[in-house]
C-alpha cells in the first residue's frame, strides 16, 4: 500500500463559484436528476467546450464531485491482458486507485492506491462511483476492498469482503456504491448472513448484517421514503427486499430473481410503483403499500411488454418507464399502467453505423439524467455523444447531440464507453480509460 502526498499547487487558480453537486452514484439524492439552474437547453455551434483534460487509466465507475474536487477509481494493469469476454473471468494484475482532481482547473490533488489482482470478467477497472459525504469519500473496489478516506486522502479504515465475509466476488466484481445513511455506509457485501452490512462510517465496526445470498450482485441500494416509514431497497439474487435502513431487519420480499444473480440496475419508484427489471426478461412493476411497509407485484414483465435496463438505470416520469433495453439495444417509452411498448429509438444507444444495421448488438448503452427545471434528458451513449433530448408518450425527439469522449473500451467487435458522466458545476465530468474531462454546459 502507498499514499502518494497531494501536489503542492505555487499558481492560485481564480475562483470559481461553484453550483450544485453530484457526490454519489446518480447524483446528491441517487435519482438521476440534475436540478441546477444555469444550464443550456441547446448545444452552441460547434459544440460545448471541453474545460479541461486530465489522464487516468482504466475503469467503469463514473466521478463523483463534491466541494471543487473530482473523486475517481481507475486501474492501472501492470501484468496481464484486458480481454473482454463475458463468460470468462480474466486475471490481471495492477494498482486501484482512488483518485482526486481540482474540479477547476483538472488538476491531480492526491491518489491513494493499492497493488491488486483482479479476476472478473469484463476486467478493466472499478465499477463504483465513489460515495462523498461529509468529509469522507467511500471507495469500493472491483474485488471487494472498501476504503473510507478523507477528502485530502488520508485512509480511515478499510474493509475486505472477502476475507472478512466470506464473500464470493461477483463475475462482473463488485459494483455497488457505498450508500451512506446517517452514521452508517451500506454496502452490498455478501457472504454467509452477511448479503447486506452496514458500516459505522467513522470507525468501520459493523452495525448490523442481513439475509444471505450466492452472491451480492451489481445493484445499488438506496433509501426510498413510503408508508411514511423509510425503507433501504436492494435488488440481488434472492429478489427485490425493503429493510429497515437501521437494523437490516427485512420488511418486504418480492422474489423477481434475476438470472445468474445478475441484477443490476437500480429499482425506480414513482408514487407507490417500484420498476425493477433487466437480464433475461426478468422484472415487473411492484405496488408499495401505503398504510405499512410491505408490497406486491402489480405487473410482472413479458417478451412483449416492459424494458429490459441492465447496463443503465431506467427513469420513470409521468406514468411512464424510459429505460435502455439490453436484447434490443434501444432506449424505450413504456406505459407504467400496463407495461406497454409505446415506442423505441436506437439513434441514442448505439453509434449511427451500427444502429442502422437489421440486426444490432445486444447491450446497447446510454445514460439518462433528467433536467426537471427544462423538461428534457441529458443523455450519454456508448459512442461518447452527450445528447439533449426530449422524451415522451409520443416518442424521443432529439435537441441537440456532440461528441465528447472516444469510446475506449469494447463489447464485441465495437467500441463503448460505458461509465456513467456526473453533472455539476454547469458541466458534465466525462471519463473513459484515458482520459477524465469537464465539459461547459453552462448557459
Amino acid at each position: 500500500m502507498k499514499l502518494l502526498l497531494p501536489l503542492l499547487v505555487f499558481a492560485l487558480p481564480v475562483a470559481e463559484v461553484r453550483g450544485d453537486d453530484w457526490p454519489q452514484w446518480l447524483g446528491e439524492k441517487r435519482d438521476a436528476t440534475w436540478r441546477e439552474e444555469g444550464v443550456v437547453r441547446k448545444f452552441p455551434e460547434g459544440g460545448p467546450e471541453v474545460l479541461w483534460r486530465s489522464p487516468v487509466a482504466h475503469g467503469y465507475c463514473g466521478p463523483a464531485v463534491a466541494k471543487g474536487r473530482v473523486f475517481l477509481m481507475d486501474f492501472v494493469i501492470e501484468k496481464g491482458r484486458l480481454i473482454n469476454d463475458a463468460g470468462a473471468q480474466v486475471e490481471l494484475s495492477g494498482e486501484e486507485r482512488v483518485r482526486c482532481f481540482d474540479a477547476t482547473n483538472g488538476k491531480p490533488l492526491w491518489t491513494y492506491s493499492e497493488k491488486r489482482d483482479y479476476e472478473v470478467s469484463y476486467p478493466g477497472g472499478p465499477r463504483a462511483t465513489p460515495t462523498v459525504d461529509g468529509g469522507q469519500v467511500f471507495a469500493l473496489g472491483a474485488m471487494g476492498h472498501l476504503a473510507c478516506l478523507t477528502t485530502d486522502g488520508e485512509l480511515k479504515w478499510k474493509k475486505d469482503f472477502g476475507s472478512e465475509y466470506g464473500a464470493r466476488v461477483p463475475m462482473w466484481g463488485h459494483s455497488a456504491p457505498p450508500l451512506v445513511h446517517g452514521d452508517a455506509v451500506i454496502c452490498m457485501v455478501g457472504g454467509e448472513g452477511s448479503l447486506v452490512v452496514a458500516f459505522d462510517r467513522h470507525t468501520g465496526q459493523e452495525r448490523w448484517r442481513s439475509l444471505t445470498a450466492d452472491h451480492c450482485g451489481y445493484c445499488p441500494p438506496q433509501i426510498i421514503r413510503h408508508a411514511g416509514v423509510e425503507q433501504l431497497v436492494t435488488w440481488h439474487a434472492l429478489g427485490v427486499t425493503g429493510h429497515n435502513p437501521r437494523t437490516g431487519e427485512p420488511y418486504w420480499m418480492i422474489p423477481i430473481k434475476p438470472t445468474g444473480g445478475s441484477a443490476i440496475a437500480m429499482p425506480r419508484k414513482l408514487g407507490n410503483k417500484l420498476f425493477a427489471s433487466g437480464y433475461n426478461r426478468i422484472g415487473g412493476l411492484i405496488e408499495l403499500d401505503d398504510d405499512k411497509p410491505a408490497a406486491g407485484m402489480a405487473w410482472r414483465s413479458g417478451p412483449k411488454e416492459g424494458v429490459y435496463p441492465v447496463n443503465s438505470t431506467p427513469y420513470l416520469l409521468d406514468g411512464m418507464i424510459y429505460g435502455v433495453d439490453v436484447d434490443r439495444s434501444a432506449l424505450m417509452g413504456v406505459s407504467m399502467e400496463s407495461g406497454e411498448r409505446l415506442w423505441e429509438s436506437r439513434a441514442p444507444v448505439l453509434a449511427p453505423e451500427i444502429a442502422g444495421r437489421q440486426r444490432v448488438p445486444r447491450y446497447g448503452t446510454a445514460f439518462l439524467v433528467y433536467h426537471p427545471g427544462h423538461r428534457h434528458f441529458w443523455v450519454l451513449g456508448e459512442m461518447g455523444d452527450l445528447i439533449i433530448a426530449e422524451l415522451s408518450p409520443g416518442g424521443y425527439r432529439e435537441i441537440s447531440r456532440a461528441h465528447v469522449l472516444a469510446p475506449t473500451n469494447s463489447s464485441g467487435s465495437r467500441k463503448v464507453l460505458w461509465s456513467h458522466p456526473a453533472f455539476a458545476m454547469k458541466s458534465a465530468f466525462v471519463r473513459n480509460d484515458e482520459e477524465l474531462i469537464r465539459v461547459d454546459l453552462s448557459e
